[in-house]
């Protein structure tokens, strides 16, 4: 006969196994790594003014690969070693979006794709990416590279002083803030870095910084649809730069005389930050940022 305290301990023994075998039926699998922006796509409506704007004015590098040959005239413009701003000169008539993709980088797309469907976010694969909509309809890209070791890609073209070498955010309307968090936020693994708004106690833009990286992503939060030059204004790409004042003069020197008149002047944002904002030819907003606060 087995001792009253024996049976106690047996039956505590196999609750608590029980207790821990439902606890880990229960943790998740861990989440593949988002590290940062990869590349943002744009359009235009004139190839030579979109060169003029992030070639000459931005001085970023042009550069050319295979890929983009079937993009019907894509014109690519590398910020730094690893990020893009890629323009479609398609633009028709009338079109008010002129930003049809975000693309984010990781270093397990299957990994990431399969999480992303047990999630039920609908996946659409392509080669070394793949899509999904966020919940206001936003294309995203989630994209593998192989990085070669100089950190190029692509046959350089055109190779001024780059304005910047670092994409840091990029700004997407968002209309229900909860159902953005619950994408973002709970499947993605995003985080909220600051928030504000135009006015002392109210918020129009969110940023949500990328989990494993600096990058981040702008709400920028609509009640209503925007209307084209609203578009231009919302949907934008952030350029870090470690001195407004030498970016201002640049683009300045950059812009023809007739133009200067539209440049600046910068500004210190609601974030403390020295910005300016300049616009290519379509009313598409760069927005130029210093990293640290005014004292």
């Amino acid at each position: 006969m087995t001792a009253p305290g024996s049976r106690v301990a047996t039956l505590v023994a196999a609750v608590l196994a029980a207790l821990s075998v439902g606890v880990a039926a229960q943790v998740p699998v861990s989440r593949p790594r988002i590290t940062g922006i990869d590349h943002i796509v744009l359009r235009a409506s004139d190839a030579a003014a979109a060169k003029r704007f992030y070639g000459d004015m931005l001085a970023l590098l042009e550069t050319t690969r295979a890929a983009d040959k079937g993009a019907a005239g894509r014109l690519r413009f590398q910020v730094g070693e690893r990020q893009w701003i890629l323009v479609d000169p398609d633009l028709p008539a009338g079109e008010d979006e002129r930003l049809p993709l975000l693309a984010f980088a990781t270093p397990d797309l299957e990994q990431l794709a399969a999480h992303l469907t047990a999630q039920g976010i609908a996946v659409t694969r392509g080669d070394g990416a793949f899509r999904v909509a966020d919940p206001d309809g936003h294309p995203l890209a989630f994209v593998q590279r192989a990085w070669p070791r100089d950190g190029s890609f692509g046959e350089v073209t055109h190779a001024p002083q780059p304005i910047s070498t670092r994409i840091l955010h990029a700004g997407l309307t968002v209309r229900d803030e909860a159902a953005a968090n619950r994408f973002y936020k709970d499947i993605l693994g995003f985080g909220e870095i600051w928030r504000g708004g135009r006015s002392e106690g109210t918020t129009d833009w969110i940023n949500m910084r990328v989990p494993d990286g600096t990058d981040y992503l702008e709400y920028m939060l609509v009640s209503s649809p925007p209307d084209r030059r609203q578009r231009g204004v919302l949907h934008h790409v952030a350029l870090l730069v470690p001195d407004i004042q030498a970016a201002w003069d640049a683009a300045g020197a950059r812009t023809p005389a007739a133009d200067r008149a539209r440049l600046g002047p910068p500004n210190v944002g609601r974030n403390g930050r020295w910005q300016l904002n300049l616009y290519d030819g379509d009313g598409t907003r760069t927005e130029l940022m210093e990293p640290f606060t005014v004292r």
